[in-house]
């Protein structure tokens, strides 16, 4: 196995990108979403200060991670949504976590004190995989939406977050 970096994303990374973001979409419990969004949608939607995507050594996009700001009011400005996005052929190579730990330094470094998520509870690699990272379960938001895809089905969420230790 090829080491892992965790590097800024940048907007050549689009086509790796929404090809990942598409296969998680595929695989039916990664999103509510049927289609990746366009770069341009994608762009306007994550913060650009927390982009990440890790790459192998010929910097083959393997994974990424991205927030999205919960709100525009200032008492707010700490809590993030974040996703992250592996490459289904680069999964069980620790490419999630090493996002993940990439993540949470860049955001608490720019103040960020809370980054929350939410995950369907038929994914449990990511729960699992969250929780061992020191997020914890908020709780389940018992029929929050509808997934288009798969039928018009009602979908529960696991919400999850993790407030920092080091920001107060």
């Amino acid at each position: 196995m090829s080491p892992i970096r965790v590097r800024a994303m940048t907007e050549a990374d689009a086509p790796a990108v929404l090809t990942i973001y598409q296969a998680g979409v595929d695989g039916g419990n990664a999103s509510f979403e049927d289609t990746a969004p366009t770069w341009d949608a994608f762009d306007a939607s994550k913060l650009a200060a927390h982009r990440l995507v890790a790459v192998d050594h010929d910097d083959i996009v393997l994974g990424w991670a991205a927030v999205s700001a919960v709100s525009g009011r200032a008492v707010y400005a700490g809590v993030v949504e974040h996703s992250v996005y592996v490459d289904p052929d680069a999964r069980r190579r620790g490419v999630a976590r090493a996002l993940l730990t990439a993540l949470v330094a860049s955001t608490e470094a720019a103040g960020i004190w809370t980054i929350q998520s939410g995950v369907f509870p038929e994914n449990t690699a990511s729960l699992a995989l969250h929780q061992a990272c020191g997020w914890r379960v908020v709780g389940i938001r018992e029929r929050v939406g509808r997934h288009q895809s798969q039928g018009n089905r009602w979908r529960d969420v696991v919400f999850i977050e993790r407030r920092s230790p080091h920001i107060s």
